[in-house]
């Protein structure tokens, strides 16, 4: 540098990240972190993010334990190598998903992904192209949202009708939203943040409306089978035949070992619509450029999915069911809150937030800020999940820790009620 002349560079960092990152949950959770009281010696109470493996009750399976000390030992003395791996784990997803369609799947429709968030970045990538749009729900899972901004595809919302059970308002996906350059609608089932659970008969609507759109259907089931209440899970697949589904899962949730990092993306099109499209070379590009997931985890896949156990899903079950009903009947006793639906399936309950009842307090976000300051409890607000002025609750949280965090915003709404 000359004459004290400051250097110019021609890099510079991409702005778009810093947009995509700031709707996801864990840079809102990070933001109510930061708003904990220090000095308050009571254990801060987690009501905003789905990990119950965190707690003694919700523990990880044996079959999971076992399987992942016997991949590890492998990889350890045998050089095991991630081609060894990837078949046998393939072809055991497939068969636990056969469970439960009325046709087969093979190993090769089965891709391996790091969690479930790289199966999701995996099928937006693969769907964008200029123009594109993509259909996700309201209220849904923002890292959707997240991904598409990264790849510049449009996103457009339809909404859940939380009178009919958080169902998907179907009219509005075909007279308002869809059009030409419409490739995709994400279903998310059981519900994330809903905890809803969809019946067989609107599942098949869905598959109706997609077909006659022209539309792929892409079917988020990371909580497949969390279901305590009277519908029973339907997996989207069992509709491949009337329109082409991607389904995405992982092991993270009904295993409860979220931190493994093993997902899937499944394509369950009997008719190789997608084939022929060129989606699942496209598939096979996006996976061929990223990693695996880690070789032992693989390795464990198989014996975690053929060896569990049902009573350790039973138990579960039962654990969510229990919670889930303490924490409606709970919210019910909170005069600013709403529960609209008793949830079903998943960790999660939505919460109609009333801020005509509260002093001093402006929306969903400043509620949770304040709460967090105030009671040492995290509760995710609506606003992150796409619906302003509602609360995201999980209940999949040891029982007296619950009944502890309600107790607790119940005593936050009755401090900032409004004066009669």
């Amino acid at each position: 540098m000359e004459n004290g002349s400051e250097q110019k560079w021609r890099f510079q960092g991409n702005k778009e990240l810093a947009s995509a990152s700031s709707v996801t949950i864990r840079w809102l959770l990070d933001s109510l972190k930061r708003n904990l009281n220090q000095n308050d010696s009571r254990p801060t109470i987690p009501l905003s993010h789905g990990d119950p493996s965190v707690f003694p009750s919700f523990r990880t399976t044996d079959a999971a334990q076992d399987a992942i000390v016997d991949a590890v030992r492998s990889a350890k003395y045998n050089h095991y190598s991630t081609n060894v791996g990837i078949l046998p784990a393939r072809r055991a997803i497939a068969d636990y998903l056969n469970r439960d369609l009325p046709y087969k799947l093979s190993p090769d429709d089965v891709y391996l992904t790091v969690g479930c968030k790289q199966a999701i970045e995996a099928i937006l990538t693969v769907l964008a192209r200029p123009g594109a749009n993509i259909l996700l729900p309201r209220p849904g899972y923002p890292t959707y949202e997240a991904y598409a901004r990264c790849n510049h595809l449009e996103v457009r919302y339809f909404d859940l009708l939380q009178e009919k059970g958080w169902e998907v308002d179907l009219d509005a996906v075909v007279e308002a939203l869809a059009d030409e350059n419409t490739v995709a609608m994400v279903i998310i089932n059981p519900g994330n943040p809903c905890g809803n659970v969809y019946s067989n008969q609107h599942l098949h609507k869905i598959a109706e409306t997609a077909r006659k759109l022209g539309i792929m259907v892409i079917a988020d089931e990371v909580y497949q089978h969390l279901t305590f209440g009277s519908n029973p899970f339907v997996p989207m697949g069992v509709f491949g035949s009337i329109v082409p589904v991607v389904t995405l899962g992982s092991i993270s949730k009904r295993w409860m070992v979220p931190g493994w990092r093993l997902g899937w993306l499944v394509t369950s099109d009997p008719n190789n619509i997608l084939q022929k499209s060129g989606i699942v070379d496209s598939i096979k590009d996006f996976l061929t450029i990223s990693s695996d997931p880690a070789t032992f985890t693989q390795g464990a896949i198989p014996q975690i999915l053929e060896k569990t156990e049902e009573d350790f899903f039973s138990k579960t079950n039962g654990l969510l069911r229990e919670a889930a009903d303490i924490c409606y009947d709970g919210i019910k006793e909170i005069p600013c809150l709403a529960c609209p639906y008793k949830p079903e399936g998943a960790m999660f309950v939505m919460v109609k937030l009333n801020l005509s009842l509260l002093e001093g307090i402006k929306n969903d976000m400043e509620f949770c800020l304040q709460l967090a300051k105030e009671e040492s409890v995290i509760i995710l607000p609506g606003v992150a999940v796409g619906l302003k002025d509602w609360l995201r609750i999980t209940f999949a949280v040891e029982l007296s820790g619950l009944e502890d965090g309600l107790g607790r915003v119940k005593a936050f709404c009755q401090r900032h009620a409004k004066k009669q």
